[in-house]
């Protein structure tokens, strides 16, 4: 009895984070469509703010823009992010923690505290702000998440096939090309996902280095805030959930556990 009452107390706790997290965002979706541009007076559905804003030029660069940087840095973190995991997983060298301990920083530091430092490292490099910095910056915290992510992948998967194909005469490259590329390919899939997901909705380190004909997505709907909520936020947003949850859900669906077997 005492755990039944507990196990009910545990489930209204949580469905009551739950509601926080989410109900606001819910309440963002459905007054995207509501015919009025005032948020709190619903007086019909309507699709107008979604055709608004296709046809707001200023939204197509920027969403041109999150796209470009997005793929760009996803495609170069991962492939950096990849090698830097087999390396860590397949050779053991001095100093090994403390390497891994360096990729799991860029996760741990404020964002502000790295949006600021990467600021100022193009500037003494007279590097201009613009594509390049953006796609440089995102690479640096994306490549984290790709290690980590390949990483616990690499570990959940047994050494016997490599050691098997070597023993039928293949060559390294064949070995990791034929064999362990396949085995890893749900961790690499999984970080490119994770990785263009944070790309796409960062804001704090595209704030810092971004150059004038750089505006993303976030950046472009912060300075609407900024002059006044109106439903073309509300849609702008509510496309971008959908887009994040559908690559999130993705990512989860391919995330591979430490505990995964290879054959799995």
């Amino acid at each position: 009895m005492q755990k039944t009452w507990r196990s009910h107390v545990l489930l209204a706790y949580s469905l009551a984070i739950l509601a926080f997290l989410y109900v606001p965002l819910v309440i963002l979706a459905m007054y995207s469509f509501n015919d009025s541009r005032i948020n709190a007076v619903w007086t019909g559905f309507t699709f107008r703010w979604y055709e608004q804003l296709f046809n707001n030029r200023r939204v197509l660069e920027a969403l041109i823009n999150t796209l470009i940087i997005g793929f760009s840095s996803t495609i170069v973190s991962t492939t950096l992010g990849t090698i830097a995991a087999i390396a860590l997983h397949r050779y053991k060298f001095k100093l090994q923690s403390v390497i891994n301990g360096l990729v799991y920083l860029p996760i741990l530091i404020p964002e502000i505290v790295m949006g600021l430092s990467l600021l100022v490292l193009f500037s003494q490099v007279h590097m201009p702000l613009g594509k390049g910095s953006l796609i440089l910056a995102h690479i640096t915290f994306c490549l984290s998440f790709v290690v980590i992510t390949v990483g616990a992948r690499l570990d959940g998967m047994r050494s016997d096939y490599e050691q098997a194909a070597s023993d039928l005469y293949a060559t390294p490259w064949q070995c990791f090309r034929y064999v362990t590329l396949p085995l890893i390919m749900p961790g690499i899939v999984a970080g490119a996902l994770i990785a263009f997901t944070l790309s796409i909705d960062d804001f704090v380190i595209s704030f810092f280095v971004a150059g004038p004909n750089s505006t993303t997505l976030p950046l472009y709907i912060y300075a609407m805030v900024k002059r006044g909520i109106s439903p073309e936020i509300n849609a702008l947003s509510t496309l971008m959930m959908v887009v994040e949850i559908i690559l999130v859900l993705l990512a989860e669906f391919l995330q591979p556990s430490h505990k995964a077997k290879a054959e799995d």
